[in-house]
């Protein structure tokens, strides 16, 4: 699979995790579930997939692809620090699959950063450089 297909593929599981684990916010308690979450999750998710498939090998989508892969990879680590993970006693059969989002998408997250950072590289090895005066 060629670096493209990677990152595009990566992208968009992570981007499933990521709107996984915002219904598992909700349903849990742990996220408002209203019309400001929706609102908010409509205009980051399509920024990520503007970036994603109609922004392929630019500068600007693997910018886009960066930002997603942080706050994918940051969503993990706030709720191992404190941020808890909303399970109780009448929730615990949905635990297992919550925590298995939480993992999945800090790797996921974690090789899209990966990605983007190294398509970024690629890119400003391949600009022409200007000859000095």
């Amino acid at each position: 699979m060629k670096h493209e297909g990677t990152v595009t593929a990566t992208s968009l599981l992570t981007m499933l995790l990521v709107t996984l684990h915002l219904a598992g916010d909700i349903v849990r308690g742990l996220a408002p579930g209203n019309l400001a979450t929706l609102g908010v999750l409509v205009c980051v998710v399509g920024v990520w997939l503007y970036g994603t498939l109609l922004l392929p090998g630019r500068r600007g989508g693997y910018i886009i692809l960066l930002l997603g892969s942080l706050l994918g990879f940051v969503i993990p680590v706030v709720h191992m620090k404190g941020a808890g993970l909303g399970v109780g006693v009448a929730q615990a059969d949905g635990a297992f699959f919550f925590v298995w989002i939480l993992l999945a998408l800090g790797a996921s997250a974690a090789f899209l950063l990966v990605l983007a950072v190294r398509g970024l590289w690629d890119l400003r090895r391949r600009e022409p450089r200007e000859p000095s005066p």
